[in-house]
């Protein structure tokens, strides 16, 4: 790297390090290291040090720009208030980030080490609400399922980011600060008793066979499936993570529901799903705008349509279904592009004879995976937090995997 860029990536891997490193434990952490890279962006547009970018590149720009163009333009034609506009712009705010990122890529060190801190502050951070403040559900600064969801999305960055480990001279500290960073990122996850992010894991422990299968013997096939299964088992039993009860309580939930009572949690979101079905039936191309759902449901409820929960709730608890009630196909068609366009750009170095790059890809793949999974009970992106960490960590991981992938 020219000495000159050696100050901006500092800057950059200073940025990256925080937005890792204190996304859960203080309030809007995770906004710290992303106005910081924004400004960085900001910084080379105005003083003409774009980059070149890639095919590949427009189509991270283009991603993250339909999406917030999608919300701005709906603002703008419903006539929001101004305070409608701010979810959307986040999304353009990244797009300008990657610029730095690009131009001035973070050293790789800082990126996991702002993880590896991350996942194990998250952790304690949880497990001391949770265990010494008695809180029934940890939720650190944020909604509890946001928080639970994110910090087991860094636990999973964590993980990735040992084969990146297992390239350094000092390897063993790496290994040990990421896989603690790990434990930390999913033990937040249990401690916040968030179902949702529970939910994928199998999946996203089938990528990580896939993607790492080859560095195992035959004995680790072996042993490693019987160990995540007794770890399982553990984590069940043990009252402290309170596992065991939520996954009891939706078992009852379930069973509720079947016998006609929709006010739990598992039974509310049933119905919830039900009317935004129905209302993107009735307007199936642009949907009923953000500000005329809840009407909308509320009608249904009113009609006899749907039950009244509905009306207690500004959207359905799943992104695809928030996305065709409000914004119809077109908001659908966003949100796929969303997610698969990063899938189909990291797949190719999921098979990278780099253990870099390929811990980068990996780490990119499982954002769309792991927010997929989130989504099915959560509108992830009508949260602040939810949008700011899935759009600047793929400009991040974007950013970084493309220029480390040029290096010898």
């Amino acid at each position: 790297m020219p000495a000159s860029s050696l100050l901006p990536s500092l800057y950059t891997s200073v940025a990256v390090f925080l937005l890792g490193a204190i996304a859960l434990v203080i309030p809007s952490g995770y906004s710290v290291g992303a106005a910081l890279l924004l400004l960085g962006g900001l910084y080379c547009l105005a003083t003409r040090q774009k980059p070149q970018l890639t095919k590949n590149d427009w189509l991270v720009l283009a991603t993250l720009s339909l999406y917030g163009l999608m919300g701005i333009l709906e603002a703008a034609v419903y006539q929001y208030s101004s305070r409608t506009y701010d979810l959307p712009s986040r999304f353009l705010a990244a797009a300008i980030a990657l610029m730095l990122v690009i131009k001035y890529p973070p050293r790789l060190s800082w990126l996991w080490a702002g993880l590896a801190t991350g996942g194990i502050l998250a952790g304690s951070w949880a497990g001391y609400q949770k265990l010494i403040l008695n809180i029934e559900r940890a939720g650190g600064f944020t909604h509890v399922i946001q928080f639970g969801n994110i910090s087991m999305l860094t636990g999973l960055f964590c993980l990735a980011g040992i084969a990146w480990a297992c390239t350094r001279p000092n390897k063993l500290g790496w290994i040990v600060w990421l896989a603690l960073g790990a434990l930390g990122g999913i033990a937040g996850s249990l401690f916040s008793g968030s179902r949702g992010g529970w939910i994928g894991l199998p999946l996203i422990a089938l990528v990580f066979f896939r993607v790492y299968h080859q560095y195992f013997s035959l004995r680790l096939k072996t042993l490693l499936p019987i160990a995540l299964v007794v770890l399982a088992a553990i984590i069940y039993s043990l009252p402290q993570f309170g596992v065991q009860q939520r996954v009891q309580e939706a078992i009852q939930n379930v069973t509720l529901y079947s016998q006609g009572t929709s006010t739990t949690s598992l039974g509310a979101r049933f119905e919830m799903w039900k009317g935004a079905s129905q209302l993107f039936i009735e307007k199936p191309f642009f949907g009923w705008g953000k500000e005329q759902y809840k009407p909308a449901m509320t009608a249904l409820a009113e009609q006899g349509k749907a039950h009244p929960v509905v009306k207690l709730f500004d959207h359905p608890h799943n992104e695809l279904l928030n996305n065709a009630a409000k914004q119809g196909v077109v908001g659908i068609l966003a949100l796929l592009f969303l997610y698969f366009v990063p899938l189909r750009l990291f797949a190719p170095g999921l098979r990278a004879e780099s253990l870099t790059q390929r811990s980068l890809a990996t780490a990119g793949f499982l954002l769309p995976v792991a927010y997929i999974d989130f989504g099915l009970s959560q509108a992830f992106f009508t949260h602040n937090s939810g949008v700011m960490v899935y759009a600047f960590w793929l400009v991040v991981l974007w950013g970084s995997y493309r220029f480390y992938s040029t290096q010898k």
